[in-house]
């Protein structure tokens, strides 16, 4: 009987890395591409907001909450569910991965609260199937801290709050008593899929790819060193018995035995050097993602201009033309034909000026106009025309536009 696996950690920032991974807009080197369309939403999205970091903005800001929320406050908790991967391939091979899907999500929803968990995403693209979840922190009632003060002190305080008010605290929900409580509910759900919960009061702790790859790294340092000193013992007992070899039988022995000492060290070495190999594989993705995450905080604008970038070259422009774009170039097109992914066909445009400008209602968004009408909505024209021409009826109506996703 395997093992689940629960794990909670408080994001930082506004995890703009850990939404990239999550979503593939990046793909790290230890999933599998070809596989990455099984991976699937299992929450969706309240009207308006496109991905992950929108969702948790969105839930903070309708969550009532009355306080500022801090710079450097917590704004959501990363959730990894799955379990042992044998476990996991069984589940998968059997057909039981929807319901594995459905139990879990539920778990989360009544743990947590439905309104609190904004994102749940599963992969199947890496060798163990497993659900990234995201948790926003909000919480009501009686704060913690006043709750010990209340029961080392005597005398009755008068709050002037309503502690009924909804709170954003991860603390709460993180508290040590809470997170045992997780580890046993989640493995009496997963109790019928063959999984149980971990040894309570194992030592064993989860650490970071960064940490494990330190830690290889340090091993297989010691080893080396180890192996150099065998070494030169078995040369030196070489020579001891090559001069007395027929009069030293403990010393052949002796020799003997540390040579087969040395071969079982560089078969552990070989093993060691093959774990530092692929953990270092798998560190450079996330070292990547946290980098990444620095940019983003650093030059806001830039995760919307590589998305408005993408959308030029997608529809047809030149690196040279998207480039001319985003320095504020109005571009002139005598003829020529953009391609409409939405109605997958190239449509014709003739006297043409295209220009990237900021969306007038948010200004932290771009959108490509040409001859000042956003790109969608000319796209939608074109292909209203191109249906009166071909006499097609134009009742059907058109999809709501829901923007480039990339």
């Amino acid at each position: 009987m395997g093992y689940v696996v629960l794990h909670l950690k408080k994001a930082s920032g506004n995890d703009a890395g850990t939404s990239a991974h999550i979503e593939r807009t990046i793909h790290p080197k230890n999933a599998d591409e070809s596989r990455t369309h099984l991976n699937r939403e299992l929450i969706g999205f309240p009207q308006s907001v496109k991905n992950r970091t929108e969702a948790i903005q969105y839930r903070i800001e309708n969550a009532g909450i009355t306080r500022k929320t801090g710079k450097n406050q917590v704004r959501a908790i990363g959730v990894m569910l799955s379990g042992s991967p044998e476990d996991m391939k069984r589940i998968e091979d059997t057909g039981n991965l929807n319901d594995w899907c459905a139990d879990s999500v539920d778990w989360l929803e009544k743990t947590f609260s439905a309104e609190n968990v904004v994102s749940a995403v599963l992969h199947r693209d890496e060798t163990t199937p497993h659900i990234h979840a995201t948790i926003v922190p909000i919480v009501t009632g009686e704060r913690r801290k006043a709750k010990e003060e209340k029961s080392t002190e005597g005398k009755k305080k008068y709050r002037k709050k309503n502690p009924n008010t909804a709170r954003l605290c991860a603390d709460d929900v993180m508290a040590r008593d809470k997170l045992k409580g997780y580890q046993d509910s989640y493995a009496e759900t997963m109790q019928k899929y063959g999984l149980q919960r971990g040894i309570e009061g194992s030592k064993a702790r989860h650490i970071n790819t960064g940490q494990y790859y330190r830690e290889l790294y340090v091993k297989n340092k010691h080893l080396k060193e180890e192996i150099e000193d065998l070494q030169e013992q078995k040369e030196a007992t070489k020579e001891e018995v090559r001069y007395v070899y027929d009069l030293k039988d403990e010393a052949r022995d002796k020799f003997l035995a540390m040579d087969e000492y040395v071969r079982r060290k560089d078969n552990e070495l070989a093993i060691i050097e093959a774990k530092l190999q692929q953990a270092k594989q798998e560190y450079e993705p996330y070292k990547a993602l946290e980098e990444l995450n620095r940019i983003h905080e650093l030059f806001p604008m830039m995760k919307e201009q590589l998305r408005i970038a993408e959308l030029c070259r997608k529809i047809g422009f030149t690196i040279e033309a998207v480039r001319g774009l985003l320095k504020g170039i109005t571009l002139f097109i005598a003829s020529g034909k953009l391609y409409s992914f939405e109605h997958k066909q190239y449509f014709e445009v003739k006297e043409a000026r295209v220009k990237i400008e900021k969306e007038p209602d948010n200004p932290d968004k771009l959108r490509l106009n040409i001859n000042d009408t956003n790109i969608i909505d000319w796209f939608k024209l074109k292909y209203k025309e191109l249906q009166q021409r071909i006499g097609c009826s134009t009742r059907q109506a058109f999809p709501k536009n829901k923007g480039f996703r990339l």
